[in-house]
């Protein structure tokens, strides 16, 4: 190891609207909420990530929490700059250095995102220590996380559900052929769970329990082979004003997101449907991959392969797969070299 590689640093980093996971040394060492907690009165950051979610909708007047991203993109650049290098700071090995390394990073962008969007992103990482900066789109960083070879004359479907946009992209030959990219995602199904839970039970709910709900007890059907157990949900009676509980099943939540569940079916369908023909009989052989953290959603694999005949195949620890193809990229920089920008 050179004196140059000891001052530059390569890091990956997966900037997502909910969560912020970055790779060093081949591993995940960042794996964060991307939220910031602001004191009103001074403008100065008081939390990030973790500590940050802990007040994230139990803060005073004078305390803010804000995420930076919405819908994949930033939305607040301070905030995202300053979230972005004390994420970085708390990387394990940049903690016992006497100076802050020189960085080199690769960072996924959404496929959809505009030349504007992409240079806050670039502006950020510069302005967080970045010396070099590539960018790669998330479908591709989420096929080489799954293990598909993306180089290869051989069409691969991948769908990334994350927390602002789901992506949906056909990839062959190291380029993205067809691609559709909608903004309902990990955050709509929530949004839409906290709607179902004041329309139905007359209960306000937070974002921290409906995000909750989701993971406990969130579905994609309402015929699971093995349904999770009822749960107990802990919100305020629109009516009375007093707390209350209600008991809510995966039945009801499989209703509560319907409507944003069809929606990224159609995303699917007309991605298929403009497909090159050759590429349509791979994806046939070779069945659609899935990504992100929506995909854990229960029966939504099995639901979309009734809805499109193929086989659907969930990444193994999908909430990682985008961060482990971009950490390979990273690694792998000069094999990769045409996918960066």
């Amino acid at each position: 190891m050179g004196l140059f590689d000891f001052f530059t640093q390569d890091i990956a980093i997966d900037l997502g609207t909910a969560n912020t996971l970055i790779i060093h040394n081949d591993k995940v060492v960042v794996d964060a909420p991307s939220i910031v907690a602001i004191d009103r009165t001074t403008n100065k950051v008081i939390a990030v990530g973790h500590a940050a979610r802990q007040m994230h909708g139990k803060t005073h007047e004078n305390i803010k929490t804000i995420r930076p991203l919405k819908d994949g993109v930033i939305a607040d650049f301070n905030a995202s700059e300053y979230m972005m290098r004390e994420l970085i700071k708390s990387i394990p090995g940049f903690q016992k250095r006497l100076f802050a390394p020189s960085l080199r990073m690769v960072i996924c962008i959404p496929s959809g995102i505009t030349e504007v969007e992409k240079r806050a992103v670039r502006d950020s990482a510069e302005h967080a220590g970045a010396k070099e900066v590539y960018l790669i789109q998330e479908p591709m960083a989420a096929a080489i996380g799954i293990g598909v070879d993306v180089q290869e004359p051989k069409g691969n479907m991948i769908i990334d559900i994350g927390g602002g946009t789901t992506e949906i992209a056909v990839v062959a030959l190291g380029g993205i052929v067809s691609d559709k990219s909608i903004k309902i995602a990990g955050d709509v199904f929530t949004n839409d769970i906290a709607s179902y839970m004041r329309n139905q039970h007359n209960l306000y709910i937070g974002e921290r329990t409906a995000e909750e709900i989701k993971i406990n007890v969130g579905a994609a059907v309402d015929d699971l082979e093995s349904p999770p157990a009822d749960y107990p949900v802990q919100g305020r009676d629109l009516l009375s004003g007093k707390p209350k509980q209600v008991i809510v099943s995966y039945k009801e939540i499989a209703r509560a997101l319907e409507k944003s569940i069809l929606r990224v079916e159609e995303a699917i369908m007309e991605a298929l449907s403009m497909t090159p023909p050759e590429l349509a009989a791979d994806i046939y052989n070779s069945g659609i991959f899935m990504a992100g953290g929506g995909s854990m959603l229960r029966g939504l694999d099995k639901r979309i392969s009734q809805k499109t005949d193929l086989p659907v195949f969930v990444a193994e620890d999908p909430l990682r797969a985008v961060v482990r193809g971009t950490g390979i990229a990273l690694k792998n920089i000069d094999k990769f070299n045409f996918l960066l920008r």
